[in-house]
């Protein structure tokens, strides 16, 4: 197994409800480590850049005003295998389908609205959370 590290946004949806706390405490639970945590009010520029991929879809215009609406928690993650364990952990990306046991699955809920608030991000791939972190941190 390797070492890997990985970008994890906790979204302004879950900032406002307040399950930060709750959701750290089941990324160390799951035996990851907490490298580095800041609490950001993310700039368009920065979310352009995070979302680069997205651009020119339905979607992306949506995203990027839900991920500017409040403050973010991003957070550097260490672990074996951590980039596909966190994933795992977060669940699906829709909170109805997620899994009970997984973050969106016990914590999230489909609002009916334009875009999923779906509480947390993490990166896909190694290359993902490379770009990513240098981006956020």
């Amino acid at each position: 197994m390797s070492v890997e590290e990985t970008l994890v946004l906790v979204k302004p949806d879950g900032v406002a409800r307040n399950l930060t706390g709750e959701i750290l405490r089941r990324i160390e639970a799951k035996g990851y480590q907490l490298v580095d945590i800041k609490f950001v009010e993310a700039s368009r520029e920065l979310l352009g850049a995070h979302y680069a991929e997205h651009e020119g879809k339905p979607f992306y215009e949506p995203l990027v005003e839900f991920m500017e609406s409040g403050p973010i928690v991003a957070i550097r993650v260490a672990g074996n295998s951590v980039i596909e364990g966190f994933r795992s952990l977060a669940g699906t990306t829709n909170p109805t389908t997620a899994a009970p046991g997984t973050i969106r699955g016990d914590l999230g809920r489909d609002w009916g609205l334009k875009v999923q608030q779906n509480l947390v991000h993490g990166s896909d791939s190694v290359e993902s959370a490379q770009r990513e972190l240098a981006l956020w941190f």
